[in-house]
């Protein structure tokens, strides 16, 4: 049983629906899930459909069908994704370690349906941790003078392992225009959501002398304006007087961990959707 993911946006107009799901009906597909939202504003409509084939499909032939029948009739923007394969993911890390550990336990669980052929780093510290895991480790250091050379050797490996999308768990570094041109939508980053009131190495410090009530933490595709990407998740936690800034960091990297891992499993899940500089996200 073949089973496909599609995502779709298009100016709105009347009969989109109809005309989707009866092209999957005529070609015996069973549609499970089907979700849409109207952008009245800009009149953009947007649309995510999950199907089964019962019999053998080559979903190649789908793809091309439904570009000619359908796509082409509505101008839209769309992708379909076949479930025979998983997402392979790269993950970047400076030294930080909490969100790594909480993304390979993730992984090795089985929660995250994705393979990750390597983790990429500025740094040597976390080689052990990619080991215990086994995944292969690199080390490519990036300052803001190599930035774009170190950019050019990530590249390569990531083309190499022909990876689909790249999760930032805490990598301290500007990625370069280069790096985000090629992966478009497809880099996920995380970070507090104190920015850009609390920005810096600190924020928590910062946070906590101004008695800040609560803290939070927002992951988000990068783009080459800083931590101004579209948003996929957020999360936030109270705090008050009696809590030391130890206890903003502590609360705070619990939420960055589960925001992160959100974050993926919508992305893994092909449930967001970006237009504008905003992410429709299909929960």
């Amino acid at each position: 049983m073949s089973k496909i993911t599609l995502l779709i946006h298009c100016p709105d107009t009347s009969g989109i629906i109809a005309h989707v799901t009866s092209f999957f009906y005529k070609r015996q597909g069973n549609i499970f899930y089907i979700d849409q939202y109207v952008d009245r504003e800009n009149t953009v409509f947007f649309m995510r459909l999950e199907c089964e084939f019962t019999k053998q499909t080559n979903i190649r032939n789908i793809k091309n069908e439904f570009r000619e029948t359908v796509v082409e009739k509505y101008k839209m923007s769309w992708e379909i994704y076949s479930d025979h394969t998983k997402p392979r993911m790269a993950v970047f890390v400076s030294k930080y370690d909490h969100c790594l550990y909480d993304i390979l336990s993730r992984y090795k669980s089985g929660e995250l349906e994705v393979s990750i052929p390597l983790i990429i780093s500025n740094h040597k510290d976390l080689e052990q941790v990619a080991k215990n895991f086994g995944i292969p480790y690199y080390h490519i250091p990036a300052t803001a003078n190599t930035r774009e050379e170190a950019a050019k050797t990530q590249l390569e490996l990531l083309q190499k392992e022909n990876i689909d999308f790249i999760v930032l768990a805490r990598y301290m570094q500007i990625v370069p225009k280069s790096l985000i041109a090629a992966f478009q939508n497809k880099i996920i980053n995380i970070h507090h959501s104190f920015l850009p009131a609390f920005a810096g190495a600190k924020p928590y410090h910062l946070a906590y002398k101004r008695g800040v009530k609560i803290i939070g933490a927002t992951s988000h595709y990068v783009t080459e304006e800083l931590d101004a990407g579209p948003i996929i998740e957020q999360d936030i936690t109270r705090i008050s007087h009696s809590h030391s800034i130890k206890d903003l960091i502590l609360k705070g990297r619990d939420l960055e961990k589960i925001v992160l891992a959100r974050g993926i499993k919508y992305h893994i899940e092909r449930k967001t959707l970006v237009y504008n500089n905003k992410t429709i996200v299909f929960i």
